[in-house]
């Protein structure tokens, strides 16, 4: 088999992921490429846990500050902006390592896109307009109509969901449920790559590790950076950038619907939400798994990570 001319290191949220893409990138003469849909945005930097000056100082990293929160992002762009990276950094005789959490845009450089459509703001604003006449339930029932099974799926309430499978039918004319398992060649560089993934042994730990950050994140200024966004953009909940965990639930606190203790709550409760999803995708992932609670995670992961690329000098691979 083939070496891997690139690096992928994965794990939930709060298991030490970023620091180990930087100690890997030291010791293996790397760069790094951000895997996270919220990291991309200017500004965002508090509540995305966005690596800070140090350590991109010590480290090459990419994809970082591309978009301001007005903007929308994809995982069709991050597969071009993915493969123009891993091309630009083994372009200077280094290894690209990819690290982050959004497990979709792992799956995208791995396996390949949707066959989905790409957005259409055109009929996306259509369908919010009607879903604001008549109410996302009403909208629920129009796709129950057009495709049932995803309408199964989907619970009436579930604005996003709902409109994007309307949006499918919309521009393809075919339900969202027949396209959803069709894939696109998948990257071909990226999908050869060699994976870790940091699973933690003890969801206690987990748990605490998470409600440690979010405070972290509360006494670092959180709120005050969502403030400073709302007068510098003209955002909205509904944004993607704003949906991300912890902006969502500092935006109801300015709006006064929410106390300061809720705030805690509640961005601790998405944020386990998350990891939960992440750490159910990433059983499922082939990539080799190290408890990212073991004491000794960072040499395993660099001794695995050394043997493996040994190998592929040895049978002269493209590294």
């Amino acid at each position: 088999m083939a070496v891997p001319p690139a690096i992928l290191v994965l794990g939930p949220t709060a298991s030490g992921k970023s620091a180990l893409a930087v100690h890997l990138a030291e010791r293996f003469d790397g760069e790094i490429v951000s895997v996270d849909s919220a990291q991309v945005y200017r500004g965002m930097d508090i509540g995305t846990a966005k690596p800070g000056a140090a350590e991109r100082a010590r480290v090459p990293h990419h994809l970082l500050d591309i978009l301001d929160p007005t903007e929308r992002y994809s995982a069709a762009l991050f597969v071009r902006d993915a493969a123009t990276m891993a091309a630009d950094i083994r372009a200077r005789g280094r290894i690209p390592i990819f690290a982050g959490g959004t497990m979709l845009y792992f799956k995208a450089i791995t396996e390949g896109l949707s066959a989905l459509p790409h957005a259409e703001p055109a009929i996306r604003d259509e369908l919010a307009f009607r879903a604001a006449r008549d109410g996302w339930p009403a909208m629920h029932a129009e796709l129950a109509l057009l495709d049932p099974v995803a309408a199964a799926r989907i619970k009436p309430h579930d604005a996003q969901r709902v409109q994007r499978a309307l949006e499918v039918h919309a521009v393809t004319g075919r339900p969202l449920s027949t396209l959803q398992g069709l894939r696109r060649t998948p990257c071909a560089t990226l999908a050869r790559a060699l994976a870790v993934a940091l699973l933690p042994s003890d969801r206690a730990r987990l748990h605490a590790a998470i409600a440690q950050r979010f405070d972290t994140m509360l006494e670092a200024g959180l709120v005050d950076e969502l403030r400073a966004l709302r007068q510098r953009y003209d955002l909205a909940p509904a944004l993607p950038s704003m949906r991300s965990v912890g902006y969502r639930q500092a935006w109801e606190f300015l709006d006064e619907r929410i106390d300061l203790a809720a705030l805690r709550m509640r961005g601790i409760a998405a944020t386990r939400q998350l990891a939960k999803r992440q750490v159910t995708w990433l059983r499922a992932f082939s990539g080799a798994a190290f408890d990212s609670l073991d004491r000794n995670v960072t040499a395993n992961v660099e001794r695995f990570v050394g043997e493996r690329l040994a190998d592929a000098r040895a049978a002269r691979s493209i590294l």
